[in-house]
């Protein structure tokens, strides 16, 4: 918004009151009125004008920070004035009752809509999950037409109200003692119609566009997690906020992790000898090699915790662990030599038994 005086614009002194803004704006509105003036755009964009110093000075909490810090303070407020009349009318459905006569089948068609919430699916790697991600995705969506502001008019000109309905947007045809309302077939219950539509959107007063968007994926995520964009979703109609886009997340497996809640899971192969006699390794974690410590006896499927080496927890403070399940893997294709030290084991361990049974038979006995 440039810099604008709004109370010279209406008129007004800066004490004016509520009623002398009011009957101001009336004054003005009557003037400039775009269905009085089609096709004059200074007339058109005194209109907007005044309509945006009325929003603002009609508005008391609007109106103390504009009296204070100027338009800058208003961008606060998140009021950056009028993309078209349409956003006007449905501001001020009451006022232009009052002033031009218009009855409750205005309201009813110039009501607020909600733009469409959008779907867009996100695959992310497993070290994309876990670490986040910022990344730039694209959609298409419906925006509005730059060239006729949304109104679906050729630039010049204006919808007008349907001359079947005249502007209610439904036909009311009495059958006996029975009223019946239908939907009115020429204006499709808007209660206007477009003579002259505009050559870019064909009408619709929106057009079809890819946009991009910024999104960060948080640390965490997993398959099935779901992202909210508000306000990226599809335009509104007659000033009504626009929708939502809702992110999917689809996260692509690992070779060697597996996810667990906040905790990931590996499978570390380890020799008999380094079973029974215990030893340090070097394995894989997702910050990078990490030492795990086997302990001396570790049996195949025994499970060991690395601390801290999971998923960030997505709804809450520290990460998961790392979960090391140990496979005693069976020696094969051995030589004579191997052969001969793990049958001298045998031979060994049986003479170890036998004299423990001994041991326990001797002690039983006295």
């Amino acid at each position: 918004m440039e810099d604008k005086d709004y109370y010279k614009i209406l008129g007004v002194s800066r004490n004016a009151t509520e009623e002398e803004i009011k009957k101001s704006y009336r004054k003005i509105a009557m003037q400039y009125h775009p269905d009085r003036n089609q096709g004059n755009k200074e007339a058109e964009e005194k209109f907007k004008i005044a309509s945006e110093a009325y929003e603002v000075l009609r508005d008391p909490e609007k109106r103390e920070i504009y009296d204070r810090y100027g338009i800058e303070g208003l961008k606060g407020t998140g009021f950056t004035g009028f993309r078209g009349f349409d956003d006007i009318f449905s501001a001020f459905g009451d006022i232009f009752e009052d002033f031009f006569g218009f009855g409750t089948s205005y309201k009813r068609r110039t009501k607020a809509r909600a733009g469409a919430d959008l779907r867009y699916d996100l695959k992310i790697s497993f070290h994309e999950a876990a670490f986040g991600k910022e990344t730039e995705i694209e959609i298409p969506k419906n925006v509005i037409c730059e060239v006729c502001n949304g109104t679906g008019a050729k630039p010049g000109t204006y919808p007008t109200h349907c001359p079947t309905c005249k502007g209610t947007g439904q036909i009311t045809r009495s059958q006996g003692f029975f009223t019946i309302s239908t939907t009115c077939g020429q204006c499709h219950g808007d209660g206007r119609v477009i003579s002259h539509p505009c050559k870019e959107c064909r009408g619709y007063g929106r057009v079809r566009k890819n946009k991009k968007i910024q999104l960060k994926v948080p640390p965490g995520v997993d398959t099935g997690s779901k992202l909210r964009i508000r306000g990226e979703g599809e335009e509104g109609e007659r000033g009504g906020p626009p929708g939502d886009i809702f992110v999917f997340i689809y996260v692509e497996p690992h070779d060697f992790f597996t996810r667990e809640g906040d905790d990931i899971i590996c499978h570390i192969p380890i020799s008999f000898p380094q079973a029974a006699l215990g030893a340090e390794l070097e394995i894989p974690t997702l910050n990078g090699k990490k030492n795990l410590t086997i302990p001396r006896g570790t049996e195949s499927g025994d499970l060991l915790r690395i601390k801290g080496e999971g998923f960030p927890r997505l709804r809450g403070y520290g990460r998961g662990d790392q979960i090391v399940q140990v496979v005693v893997k069976t020696p094969k294709n051995m030589t004579r030599r191997q052969e001969e030290i793990l049958q001298e084991f045998e031979e060994l361990s049986k003479s170890k038994d036998r004299d423990n049974g001994r041991s326990k038979w001797f002690k039983a006995r006295s």
